[in-house]
């Protein structure tokens, strides 16, 4: 008898899970696809009430990790993730901020404890498929590359997942955005490096997301407190769609069978 398809998405911080992935999990549970999300550290160095920065008068870490706690729960209903699990680490900041030296910050917990549990959380769910992000966090986050540390060592260590993939940013994609944001007038508030993204050349798998881009606007919604990336919410509505409606994949190793270009990250496991 098969055992039951399950999709663990292994993410840093409350509101990671929709960007790169919210349209597979939903994609996967609508399919009947057990997802499980599991999120390191619960977000405290992120915008408190009324935008306030971590480090500024007035901002409180405990009510910043309640609030995106909350907001994690209410994204993970939209998209239909059957199980959240919280590590519960010390967000770390972004990459050169003081806290970063905090000891107990995620990126300075020693590998084997947060990789024993993660690979704890393996063994109890049987994953066939397990996503994180890439060596470099996707853009450099040290919460992000100890994700990504932690989720490649226990993959290793348990021998569980038959695939592991990392989420992408298409470069070309990037480039379509940005085209599109400055002939409809739109300040992002960002410029993008040049090698900003994933070559297209190592691109393993696109999934058409599509029919789940209401629920993952929802979810984006959802983390509120967070305006910072809510800036996508402020495309027009035909780009959003763009930017939504698929998702790309590295694939980092497969136990199957698997073409060299995917359209389904179960491809070889049904």
């Amino acid at each position: 008898m098969q055992r039951e398809l399950t999709l663990m998405a292994v993410h840093a911080h409350p509101d990671d899970e929709v960007l790169g992935t919210g349209g597979l999990l939903a994609r996967s549970a609508a399919e009947g696809i057990r997802t499980v999300l599991v999120t390191c550290t619960n977000g405290e160095q992120g915008d408190d009430s009324g935008g306030v920065k971590p480090g500024e008068p007035g901002h409180n870490a405990a009510e910043v990790a309640e609030r995106r706690l909350a907001e994690l729960r209410e994204s993970a209903a939209l998209l239909g993730i059957d199980h959240v699990e919280l590590l519960g680490h010390q967000d770390s900041g972004m990459e050169g901020w003081a806290t970063n030296d905090h000891p107990e910050a995620f990126a300075n917990i020693p590998l084997d404890v947060s990789s024993g549990r993660l690979a704890a959380l393996m063994e109890r769910y049987r994953p066939q498929v397990v996503v994180t992000y890439d060596e470099i966090g996707g853009y450099g986050h040290p919460d992000h590359i100890q994700a990504h540390r932690i989720a490649v060592d226990a993959a290793e260590r348990t021998g569980i997942p038959d695939k592991l993939y990392y989420t992408a940013i298409p470069r070309s994609g990037i480039g379509r955005m940005l085209e599109f944001a400055r002939e409809a007038g739109l300040d992002l508030g960002f410029e993008p490096p040049a090698d900003f993204g994933t070559p297209d050349e190592l691109i393993s798998a696109v999934l058409d997301v599509s029919a789940h881009v209401d629920a993952k606007r929802k979810a984006l919604e959802a983390h509120a407190s967070q305006g910072e990336n809510i800036f996508l919410l402020r495309l027009p509505e035909e780009v959003q769609f763009m930017v939504f409606s698929q998702e790309a994949f590295v694939r980092r190793f497969s136990r199957v069978e698997t073409p060299e270009h995917e359209d389904d990250l179960f491809t070889g496991l049904r």
